[in-house]
């Protein structure tokens, strides 16, 4: 086992060689002191080395057995040991956990903006974190709420815990070294990572300055999506999730500041250690990340363009059958060849809301004006598709076109049932695109009633 002390610092991390655990949804182990964690039960008289023994919970107690998430934590000080959490000051305001129409409005009009600049004042996660939109309220437990993160700057003598629900982090640019009180991971452009609701995580900047997308979902918990006639293998694996191994600080640090984001706004506690000072632990309730490059695509083999569900890596389930709160779907490098076929994203209004990023390169449906950083949102039932010049250079292709490759990107998507109603500082900002619309207003008709029915060819 790897003995750690507080003479590793956050910070100072290695390179990222070290072993994680592996699957999804399993239940895990991990000591950083052979001995340490207790056999046998989970909460004895005295726990070896003199630990504290300390439960958290991701589910209620008495949650289906297959639904019921929780962890038992070994540390050496108990987290309860703080002072009060007072109100952050200077106040946040760009956070929002509760979407109503003070803070946020809708439209039905598509929305794209431009990368967002990083700052150039010393800026952290935290600090550099703001919401785009969302639906719904961490106070119901139902929702969700999409952020962007801008940093340049790693956090200092501080760590952040999210009491709302669980982040799904997507870096765009820079790696993230994040400390968790269930050991560290690693997390490249390419690679996302889920935190939980709860954890208590530092976030570090090995490459200074950083920028990414974050999907929280309220009330609910990421799962493997089922793969119906897929069968039982295909999309993302269960082993190819990581799982930190335990690693632990001890010491004195005075000052440290625990925030706590709860119901949207942010508090301050201090103590006086190290909230990763956990030198053992056992459960089901962790982080994770997971690298994309591992997704296993599954596409059209013949004729038409598959719905684009097939590709997704992540989801949180709703009480109806086949609808989600939040599906996580990308759209990575993969062979194109359906014959006979207009192979881009077809044109559709959908019941569903969709949230686009784009880690790097082109996506497939935008020539032109969709940016590495950047987003766009179409909501529900608002028409969306290919642009001008995309769909213009795929027609004039015809049907002799063979296998294409589609390499070098990687976009994504978080797709929801609910509508999102989007926050004023978003809609006004300067990356928002004003034209937009112009990508489609190139489109013409080519109809012609002496066209041949069955142009197709089939």
């Amino acid at each position: 086992m790897d003995i750690n002390s507080q003479s590793s610092k956050p910070h100072d991390f290695p390179s990222d060689d070290q072993n994680y655990l592996s699957g999804f949804g399993n239940s895990f182990e991990s000591e950083a002191i052979d001995g340490s964690l207790p056999h046998s039960q989970n909460s004895p008289l005295k726990c070896p080395f003199g630990l504290y023994a300390e439960q958290i919970s991701g589910s209620s107690f008495t949650s289906p057995r297959k639904l019921n998430q929780r962890s038992w934590l070994y540390r050496i000080k108990p987290s309860v040991t703080h002072e009060p959490f007072k109100p952050r000051s200077p106040i946040h305001g760009k956070l929002v956990s509760e979407f109503d129409k003070t803070n946020s409005c809708t439209t039905p009009t598509q929305l794209r903006w431009k990368p967002f600049d990083i700052p150039v004042s010393p800026t952290d996660f935290v600090d550099g974190l703001f919401t785009i939109c969302g639906a719904g309220s961490s106070f119901l437990r139902h929702g969700f709420a999409i952020h962007i993160y801008t940093a340049n700057k790693s956090m200092d003598n501080s760590s952040f815990c999210n009491a709302d629900g669980d982040f799904l982090i997507v870096p765009q640019i820079g790696r993230l070294w994040i400390t968790t009180e269930c050991g560290r991971l690693q997390v490249s452009p390419g690679e996302v990572v889920v935190l939980p609701q709860g954890f208590r995580f530092a976030v570090d900047l090995p490459d200074g300055p950083s920028r990414g997308y974050v999907a929280e979902i309220f009330g609910s918990h990421f799962q493997l999506p089922d793969l119906g006639p897929i069968g039982a293998n295909g999309l993302s694996a269960p082993r190819d999730f990581l799982v930190p191994k335990a690693w632990f600080e001890q010491g004195s640090r005075p000052g440290y500041t625990i925030i706590q984001k709860f119901g949207g706004e942010l508090f301050t506690a201090k103590q006086d250690f190290s909230p990763f000072n956990v030198v053992a632990w056992h459960g089901n309730y962790v982080p994770y990340k997971y690298d994309l490059k591992k997704f296993c695509p599954y596409n059209t083999v013949l004729i038409d363009h598959s719905d684009p569900s097939i590709n997704t890596v992540l989801t949180a389930p709703t009480d109806k059958p086949g609808v989600a709160l939040l599906d996580f779907v990308i759209f990575p490098p993969r062979w194109l060849v359906a014959e006979h076929t207009f192979r881009p994203p077809y044109y559709h209004r959908n019941c569903m809301s969709e949230f686009m990023g784009l880690i790097y390169g082109a996506y497939e449906a935008k020539a032109d004006g969709f940016l590495p950083g950047g987003a766009s949102l179409h909501s529900c039932m608002t028409p969306h598709g290919p642009d001008t010049n995309t769909y213009e250079a795929t027609i004039a292709q015809g049907n002799n076109a063979g296998p294409h490759k589609i390499k070098d990107t990687l976009a994504f998507m978080f797709e929801s049932c609910l509508i999102p109603r989007i926050c004023l500082w978003a809609v006004e900002s300067p990356s928002v695109d004003h034209d937009y619309y112009q990508c489609w207003i190139g489109l013409k008709s080519h109809f012609s009633q002496g066209a041949d029915v069955n142009s197709n060819g089939l």
